[in-house]
């Protein structure tokens, strides 16, 4: 039952589809758009069939399907009815690529975002200046601000976060890890 667009229409501009892609929500941290995540990758048409890549945070990511079905559901939504979606893995996703903007919302979420300059493809020297005399990385508590903190555990609430505690405030967190 999917809407099919008037053969006499107008297609979509690109920085329309580009806006409704921004209404997607990540389903493991709703308060963020797969576009604010940067896991779209390009948006373009081939003829007439709009092309969405898709770039998942890591090629194991449990909920890749998922958001694939959620780009789908709001673009048939809205109207389009020739779709595909490629898989994009090269180059692979980067938490460097998470806008500013889904930062400070992680942040307010309660989830330590990313720190800049620490993901693989970082520049050492900004990655060099995020860690501690012992290689550790200092990781700031999304809700007092504290750099106080410890990992916990590489492994936390989702596979792409890691678990944190603040030695201040004394809450546990997740960090988003730098991938």
């Amino acid at each position: 039952m999917a809407a099919t667009l008037n053969t006499s229409a107008v297609l979509p501009t690109v920085d329309v589809v580009w806006r409704w892609l921004a209404e997607v929500p990540d389903p493991e941290i709703p308060v963020v758009s797969v576009t604010e995540l940067g896991i779209v990758r390009s948006v373009h048409y081939d003829g007439d069939t709009l092309v969405v890549a898709v770039t998942p945070t890591y090629s194991g990511c449990p909920a890749t399907a998922v958001i694939d079905l959620a780009i789908e559901e709001k673009l048939r939504a809205k109207g389009t009815d020739k779709l595909r979606l490629e898989r994009r893995l090269s180059p692979p996703w980067t938490s460097d690529w998470i806008t500013a903007e889904a930062r400070e919302k992680l942040r307010a979420f309660g989830i330590a975002p990313p720190i800049d300059g620490t993901s693989a493809s970082g520049v050492m020297a900004a990655r060099a200046r995020r860690m501690t005399g012992k290689g550790n990385l200092v990781v700031a508590c999304p809700r007092c601000g504290s750099t106080h903190t410890e990992r916990v555990s590489q492994f936390g609430s989702t596979p792409c976060k890691a678990s944190w505690r603040c030695k201040d405030c004394l809450e546990p967190f997740d960090y988003f890890k730098c991938i």
